[in-house]
């Protein structure tokens, strides 16, 4: 390999087998495996309701409208943030309240969150960044004192636990992305998990260009009362496949996402295993290097399934982030930011109304100083080898 990603797919001959299961049966609308991984992905989560969705980030948007918030309701947030973990919030008519984050785990500080609570605080949605769960302990304690609802992005986190549990079954819903840089993956896909009836009839309602019915495609009267019932000011016995009973999109996968998803599944464990082997290997690299680098840190309570290796430079570190980034790219290691850093320095977000707490400084910190690289299970042990040799050459030069 000349070049090695931050972040890849790992798959085999079973993911394109079911594709082409899929292409030869010609039911490429949600279907027969949609409701396979739905059923496997919820016996992970011990039973919750798993509704599919086409992308991760629809996965947000659904679990966000699901809440019923109102326009002005206040949404406590990470400004260190992916943008379609916040943008719901926006699109919603909410205002986002930020909050600062820690630079060891990059996941907001819980005394910030407290701050942040007013009379119109309604929900805290945050990611688990890079697999890192988040102070669950805490942030649940505010949440339950509040009556705040509580949303776990873990797009980054499947298969990350906390106190013994997977994360996603700490919140009021959880969504996940199946993107190809992400801990499985579908080509693109989502999810939305909560173990609420209520939210998740109306996440699929939502996702279902919010009719009311709730039959799979290409199904009928599952409800046997298809032609009996009355709706709004709907003549009785209107058709209830087209009964909408919420202002809502088309965001369905096809049925070739959780065909594919449904063989990356199987392959879970050993790709957790692979990228905690990963992540302890360059932590104990980088340990030596304390001088340069504020290392990745996790809560006691907290088994991470890491999506990146994580270092933000010290204050005082002779070197900037973009020369190491340079340095590194150039030798055919790949880097990434954390997403947007600061969400708030970009331009779509310049006019956007919103609320914070503090300076947000270390989210800037990390947005100036911070770089991951990759853990990914396509990531060798010769791979880890030739990384930390490169940057030690880097390093040595600064010693």
């Amino acid at each position: 390999m000349k070049y090695i990603p931050a972040s890849g797919k790992v798959y085999d001959q079973e993911e394109i087998n079911n594709a082409i299961k899929v292409a030869k049966d010609g039911w490429w609308t949600m279907g027969e495996f949609a409701k396979k991984f739905e059923g496997k992905f919820s016996q992970l989560f011990g039973g919750r309701h798993v509704v599919l969705t086409n992308s991760g980030s629809s996965a947000n948007l659904l679990a966000v409208k699901a809440l019923g918030l109102e326009p002005g309701d206040e949404v406590i947030t990470a400004a260190a943030a992916f943008p379609t973990t916040v943008n719901p919030i926006i699109q919603s008519g909410c205002i986002p309240v930020f909050v600062d984050v820690d630079l060891a785990t990059r996941n907001v500080i819980p005394k910030d969150i407290k701050k942040a609570v007013s009379k119109k605080t309604k929900a805290i949605v945050l990611a688990h960044t890079l697999g890192n769960p988040f102070s669950l302990k805490e942030i649940c304690k505010i949440a339950y004192k509040h009556k705040l609802y509580l949303i776990e992005d873990c797009a980054d986190a499947l298969g990350s636990e906390y106190d013994g549990k997977l994360v996603g079954t700490f919140g009021d819903l959880a969504t996940f992305s199946f993107y190809p840089a992400h801990q499985i993956t579908m080509g693109e896909g989502g999810a939305v998990i909560t173990n609420n009836l209520f939210f998740a009839y109306s996440v699929q309602r939502l996702r279902d260009w919010g009719r009311d019915c709730w039959c799979m495609p290409g199904k009928d009267n599952t409800c046997g009362k298809r032609f009996n019932q009355k709706f709004g000011k709907l003549p009785f016995g209107y058709d209830h496949k087209y009964v909408y009973s919420e202002i809502g999109y088309n965001l369905k996968p096809t049925d070739f996402q959780p065909a594919i998803g449904l063989a990356q599944l199987k392959k879970l464990p050993q790709f957790i295993k692979k990228r905690q082997e990963n992540f302890v290997s360059l932590h104990l690299f980088f340990e030596n290097y304390q001088q340069f680098f504020i290392l990745p840190k996790w809560e006691k309570e907290a088994t991470p399934c890491w999506f990146g290796f994580m270092v933000v430079l010290q204050d005082d570190c002779p070197f900037t982030r973009l020369e190491i980034v340079k340095f590194l790219e150039g030798k055919g290691i790949g880097t990434r930011n954390l997403f947007a850093g600061n969400l708030l320095r970009h331009p779509a977000y310049l006019k956007v109304e919103h609320m914070g707490v503090g300076k947000l400084e270390n989210s800037d910190k990390i947005m100036n100083d911070g770089f991951w690289i990759g853990v990914w299970p396509g990531i060798t042990t010769d791979m880890i080898e030739y990384i930390t040799e490169t940057l030690a050459g880097f390093l040595k030069s600064y010693l």
